[in-house]
């Protein structure tokens, strides 16, 4: 760029001058615009942190209606009742109230209701550990997972919210206590940077690399969403909510149920019985080998995985591939297909594990997909590595071939068939 200088006439001075203050200041103006919205989307009241973290054993939402001499005896004894109930719904032996008292480290007020002879509450009873675990046995003493990133995402009039605002379901999150969770939950406040790195396009993510960049930053080993969605009848009225729980950088689903508040003041109720239920899923999803931290997310920081490696897991995958089928086959699930030989050769072509990623807009398409692929001639077995309705599934093929065999077979099915390395990308 070349730059020449020319000097005003007398007569241009007082009107370039400001032409050129007024430029230069724009400019100025439009660079400190610029830092201001990198910082409105970082700076401001946005974090709740996490209210809730003791290890102790929690039991909420005891009520207890009971009558006394006066209220401070009205409301003694509606303690010492939720402290009964509470045992009992922790399937604790029968023991004494002295005895019971001295387990008990706290009483939380949810709501109470207070007469000159009578006492109305929701209460939570918070016992100690470390001397209640005596009585209750394994059932506290069970082993935790690994720590799990927790992500709370809120569907609310179109827009999906993690950290980004405040929000009752992230609040919910916050004010859970995990302390009797066989779940390692990793909270995050949402403040500072965090809504930058942990929002909802994190969690359509597929990138490996990304996910162990951010998962390594809070100490994670893996992932869980939690996802709920809020529809509202009328401003004041009824809430149905909808919650999905979620697992690992794939998105993959583990339960999902409704819960209905009559109004919005019981949303936070609802809300808070929402966060126990999935807590319940993922407890399950643990005990059932679901909740395995997934090992492509600790193998190299490159991104690439070691070719001796990568064998292994494909030989592990078409061993359980083929041990799925043969099982659905044995009890009638799906009909068996004998393998056919290869024509023209004396023996039949080595059984190969091929990753096909497949369109699935929505469940009839993913059904499809599945049965055509099932059924191609030449196909082993196949297993599922990741499931994603409304985007791009991905399957892992034991096919006796080659890959361009089996791109053949694809596209003799009707599939558009696209090649790649040791993969293939099919849509119809």
């Amino acid at each position: 760029m070349r730059a020449t200088l020319s000097l005003p006439g007398p007569a241009a001075a007082p009107s370039q001058a400001p032409r050129r203050w007024l430029g230069g200041t724009a400019i100025a103006l439009a660079l400190l615009g610029g830092g201001y919205a990198l910082m409105a989307q970082v700076a401001g009241d946005r974090g709740i942190a996490a209210t809730a973290a003791s290890a102790d054993i929690e039991v909420k939402g005891i009520s207890v209606d009971v009558q006394g001499k006066s209220a401070e005896d009205a409301r003694a004894k509606g303690w010492r009742e939720a402290q009964r109930k509470a045992w009992e719904k922790l399937k604790g032996p029968k023991i004494s109230d002295s005895q019971l008292e001295g387990l008990v480290s706290a009483v939380v007020i949810e709501r109470e209701q207070l007469g000159p002879r009578r006492y109305i509450a929701q209460l939570g009873v918070v016992f100690d550990r470390q001397r209640a675990g005596a009585y209750l046995g394994g059932a506290a003493q069970q082993t935790r997972s690994a720590p799990l990133l927790v992500i709370p995402v809120v569907e609310s009039g179109g827009a999906y919210i993690t950290f980004e605002q405040r929000n009752p379901w992230q609040r919910a999150w916050a004010e859970f206590n995990p302390g009797q969770s066989r779940i390692d939950y990793v909270r995050l406040s949402g403040a500072g940077g965090d809504s930058l790195l942990v929002n909802f396009g994190q969690a359509n993510r597929r990138s490996r690399a990304w996910w162990r960049s951010t998962l390594d930053q809070y100490g994670a080993t893996d992932v869980v969403m939690a996802f709920a969605r809020l529809d509202h009848q009328f401003p004041g009225g009824p809430v149905s909510g909808t919650f999905t729980a979620r697992y690992g950088p794939d998105n993959r689903p583990l339960g999902s149920f409704t819960l209905k508040a009559d109004t919005a003041e019981g949303l936070p109720a609802m809300l808070a019985q929402a966060v126990e239920r999935m807590d319940g899923i993922y407890a399950s999803a643990l005990a059932e080998g679901k909740l395995r931290p997934d090992p492509s997310l600790r193998l190299g920081a490159g991104g690439a995985i070691d070719p001796a490696i990568q064998r292994l897991l494909d030989i592990g995958r078409a061993a359980k591939a083929r041990q799925a089928a043969e099982a659905a086959a044995a009890a009638g699930l799906v009909p068996r297909i004998d393998a056919q030989p290869v024509t023209g050769a004396e023996t039949e072509a080595a059984v190969r594990s091929f990753t096909v990623q497949f369109a699935t807009p929505d469940g009839a398409a993913f059904d499809s997909a599945i049965t055509a692929v099932r059924g191609t001639s030449g196909v082993r077995g196949l297993l599922l590595s990741s499931t994603a309705i409304g985007g791009t599934s991905v399957m892992s093929v034991s096919y006796a071939g080659s890959l361009e065999d089996l791109a053949a077979a694809l596209e003799a099915r009707g599939f558009a068939v696209r090649r790649g390395a040791n993969a293939l990308a099919i849509s119809r």
